[in-house]
């Protein structure tokens, strides 16, 4: 039986997600979408990833609705809504949306939110939300193309979203442990406070959070407020101890790197990649021109083995140059889309490992090589694991990047230990 159903709202946090709960050891299935028949060969952990976090509120709602339902037939009692550590959303969701549904249909008086992320830089104090040192709102992701965060305050971020009041655990409750920590939500509960926004700086308070929460049935959060969940729940007796981290052998083949994201970071790890591999840019306005074909002539002139990233990753003036030609959500689909079909074409020639940044790239591209379920191997830094599966026949081992994870040198790393 399914200890914990989780939900994604995109296919990088998924992973992210998955690969910080299999770090215990227990077993997780990561489905790519939700599963067309009843559950079978659960694991103790199953993850659904979703590719909702921009779709219209109404959409997003539902879909999320129907993963739940499919969770629910695993036998879960306790589930997990996951968005992005730094809160993407924009002023109608969809994370409170979503939250306030899947409460409805468990029946849950209140839950928490925490995107907390402390080993990647993520802190949450007095209910304001940093990246590293600096504030979101002053963070490279004020530029984010599609969900620019313009404000730090997580309960004001979050306040327009719901319908129910919005409370603060602020760090000083915290730091006095799970009693005090339970007995401030019992005490916001009593005075209607539905959505709590919870401070946390350090592992340590995640581990708190997790402990007072694990009989929550809805937690929401970044995927770090789950990583304790594991060893709590043996404690409470609902895991089996010690299971074996699964075995994977990489499968021989060619590598290419796909990046769509525009992230500061992956900025900089792309930059760090064509030090050592060639690369194609691909730049939506010649995509609404010419099409995919000079990429893919590009693709098959070079060797599968060799080094090489096909990208869209640009700095904020030229993404929104392009927005501005195109609108938003068409330069976007026409990037997805060359990299979706550059991915299929390139397994088709022999290429089995690819690294994918970018929460909407890897959506597109899981879809275009009919990926539906991951098996979870080695973390390549904190909260990107590689990943194993079978696309049209062949084994292949996918990395899913959420754009800001990861040093600069990320894509080499990634690819060095497969070897």
């Amino acid at each position: 039986m399914t200890v914990l159903g989780c939900i994604a709202d995109d296919f990088t946090g998924a992973t992210d997600l998955a690969g910080l709960l299999a770090r215990s050891g227990a077993a997780v299935n990561l489905r790519i979408g939700i599963p067309d028949s009843p559950p079978s060969e659960t694991a103790d952990f199953e993850v659904i990833a979703l590719k909702c976090r921009t779709e219209p509120e109404a959409e997003a709602v539902a879909e999320t609705k129907a993963a739940l339902a499919w969770l629910k037939q695993t036998g879960a009692e306790r589930f997990f809504w996951k968005y992005c550590s730094t809160f993407d959303s924009t002023s109608q969701g969809n994370i409170g949306p979503v939250a306030e549904a899947l409460m409805a249909e468990l029946g849950a008086a209140q839950t928490i939110y925490c995107p907390a992320f402390p080993e990647n830089g993520r802190s949450i104090f007095m209910g304001n939300l940093f990246v590293g040192e600096q504030p979101l709102a002053e963070s490279p992701m004020k530029d984010h193309p599609l969900t620019p965060m313009r404000d730090s305050n997580l309960m004001r971020l979050l306040e327009p979203q719901v319908t129910r009041p919005v409370g603060l655990a602020n760090r000083l409750v915290v730091d006095r442990g799970v009693e005090a920590l339970q007995t401030h939500f019992a005490n916001l509960h009593k005075d209607g406070v539905a959505h709590v926004v919870v401070d946390a700086v350090s592992d340590a308070d995640l581990t708190t959070i997790a402990e007072a929460c694990a009989g929550m049935s809805l937690i929401t959060g970044g995927s770090a407020v789950a990583m304790p969940l594991p060893a709590i729940y043996r404690e409470m007796g609902l895991l089996e101890a010690g299971a074996a981290d699964a075995q994977h052998i990489a499968p021989q083949g060619g590598t290419l790197v796909l990046s769509g994201s525009c992230s500061a970071m992956t900025r900089a790890q792309v930059a760090a990649y064509l030090e050592v591999a060639e690369g194609f840019r691909l730049d939506p306005l010649e995509l609404a021109e010419e099409g995919v074909d000079a990429a893919k002539n590009w693709l098959l002139s070079k060797p599968a083995a060799a080094p090489k990233i096909i990208y869209a990753t640009a700095d904020p003036k030229s993404v929104g140059a392009a927005q501005n030609k195109l609108g938003v959500a068409r330069a976007g689909k026409l990037v997805e889309d060359a990299l979706a079909e550059l991915a299929t074409l390139a397994r088709d020639n022999g290429t089995r490992r690819f690294v994918v940044a970018g929460g909407e790239t890897s959506g597109a591209v899981t879809k275009s090589l009919n990926v539906d379920k991951l098996s979870i191997g080695r973390e390549i830094a904190p909260g990107v694991p590689w990943t194993y599966t079978n696309s049209g026949g062949y084994d292949i081992a996918l990395t899913l990047k959420s754009g800001n994870f990861g040093s600069e040198s990320f894509f080499a790393d990634a690819l060095e230990m497969l070897t």
